[in-house]
């Protein structure tokens, strides 16, 4: 069992999440490799600041989650500036993943109404629900559509993050209840595809062309987006207890969470492919899986039996923070694989990502100690 979190000082957390703030929205492609080149031309940065990519969105509602229970000013600076940059430059290509950023400012807009957003939150939350906006597979589900690929037929794991969490959030703020059924109807349809019935855990992906998961891989942060997922949307819709929903999304949790608990390597992290103990242990992974299972037990959706398995996730976070905020042993961006060597095969790199579920987890971590 882990010792009570509180032997590690509060400021060592505060100070961590400051540093990996500050890299988060300095760091710089100094290389050139994680530029994404379009057909039409354009060229999205997938690792500056001055992107529009899920990478942002993670970060963001990192942020915004930091600030919510600290009051943090420059988190919040940080925020409504990359808002008002972004929509100064203009919009960008929608797809799953550059809805992610929508959460947070619809959290920001629930807490300081601007008119200006409105337009916003409607017209990406419509694209998403229109029959001519985002394409759907078979049982309506949300076509994983990316920058650079359509991925027709498919459903990954990480689209409850990237879009149908903000869905569900703006329905409420602007009072369409067609769009929290339509977020919970998703949550039915992503599990029914990709939850494995042996482990609790999560395939990265189904495609409904070949009508298999591909490599079936159990992939660590695949499967972290979805420890996330779930208790976000319980407390979104603040679904009751009893609530038919609200059991079921539980049971889904609790059986990922055991296996993770069987499967969390001493040092405080996971497998990159969490069953394979011969795969690199992968930190963003880990400060994903530590943000969900300790807001879970908080909440009352695990028992607090879990609580020493966030904790100790924590510590293995905090274990790969270096002195210029980078959290370490973090994997590149990483597509739908055809073998599992591939995930294994995956380079381990600085990405925003990395900074960004780390601030979550901590910020999370930093309730421990009320």
């Amino acid at each position: 069992m882990a010792a009570l979190p509180h032997d590690v000082p509060r400021q060592q957390v505060t100070e961590a999440i400051d540093r990996l703030i500050d890299n988060l929205v300095n760091i710089k492609d100094e290389t050139g490799e994680f530029l994404l080149h379009l057909e039409d031309g354009r060229i999205i940065d997938t690792k500056g600041w001055a992107g529009w990519e899920w990478t942002h969105g993670v970060g963001l509602f990192g942020m915004w989650r930091y600030h919510e229970q600290t009051g943090d000013a420059t988190a919040l600076r940080i925020i409504k500036q990359w808002f008002a940059d972004r929509f100064a430059e203009g919009q960008t290509t929608k797809n799953i993943n550059t809805v992610a950023p929508f959460i947070t400012l619809a959290y920001l807009h629930e807490r300081e109404p601007d008119p200006a957003n409105i337009p916003y939150l409607d017209e990406w939350a419509e694209w998403l629900m229109a029959p001519d906006g985002l394409p759907k597979t078979e049982d309506g589900g949300f076509q994983h559509i990316v920058y650079n690929d359509e991925n027709p037929g498919e459903l990954w794991d990480d689209t409850l993050m990237m879009s149908v969490l903000p869905l569900a959030k703006i329905g409420l703020l602007l009072n369409r209840p067609h769009y929290v059924e339509e977020a919970k109807r998703q949550f039915l349809v992503h599990i029914k595809y990709l939850f494995d019935k042996k482990t609790g855990l999560w395939f990265h992906g189904w495609d409904f062309n070949g009508r298999h998961n591909f490599a079936e891989a159990l992939w660590a942060r695949g499967n972290c987006w979805v420890t996330i997922a779930i208790p976000e949307i319980i407390e979104i819709l603040d679904l009751p207890e009893g609530d038919a929903l609200r059991t079921f999304l539980i049971d889904t949790l609790a059986a990922q969470v055991e296996t993770l608990a069987e499967t969390q390597h001493d040092s405080g992290l996971w497998h990159t492919l969490v069953m394979d103990p011969s795969s690199y242990l992968e930190a963003s992974a880990t400060a994903g899986f530590a943000y969900g299972i300790l807001k879970a037990v908080r909440k009352g959706y695990l028992p607090e039996r879990f609580e020493p398995v966030g904790i100790r996730a924590v510590r293995g976070v905090l274990a790969n923070i270096d002195a210029t905020g980078e959290l370490r042993q973090v994997s590149f961006g990483t597509a739908m694989g055809d073998t599992l060597q591939f995930y294994k095969d995956i380079p381990l790199t600085s990405m925003p990502y990395g900074q960004s579920l780390a601030v979550l987890a901590l910020a999370e971590f930093l309730r421990t100690y009320n």
